[in-house]
């Protein structure tokens, strides 16, 4: 197996780390302030696009909106940082999607709690 088969994960491992450092402290919008990170970034093995999942932990779905609206006016900007940081010829198009992974097993979690109290509750029927 070439050194480069798996190059599309490294960079896209590169690429989460840089922009959750970008969102620390060089994006300056108010649409991304509070809990934004980025989860996850999926290079496609040709390395023309790439899919960056955010999470923002808010309970307002305008907000988790306005903060990929935010990062996507912001994509010149990070493209540009990115080239410089990396030292890539080419980054990918980024394209960014909410994770709503974390509201799911929270979910999930709630739900199997509450299986878990209705059954404490009920008492099992004698044979």
């Amino acid at each position: 197996m070439s050194p480069d088969h798996h190059r599309h994960l490294r960079v896209g491992e590169e690429i989460a780390h840089e922009l959750n450092a970008m969102l620390v402290g060089e994006l300056k919008d108010p649409r991304l302030e509070g809990n934004v990170c980025v989860s996850e970034v999926r290079v496609q093995p040709d390395m023309k696009h790439a899919r960056v999942y955010v999470s923002v932990r808010t309970e307002n779905s305008r907000e988790q909106t306005d903060a990929i609206k935010a990062l996507e006016h912001a994509s010149g900007y990070i493209k540009h940082e990115l080239v410089e940081r990396l030292q890539l010829r080419r980054v990918p198009d980024l394209h960014f999607t909410l994770d709503l992974s974390q509201e799911h097993v929270e979910r999930i979690e709630q739900l199997l709690k509450q299986m878990k109290s209705d059954k404490a509750d009920k008492p099992e029927p004698n044979p």
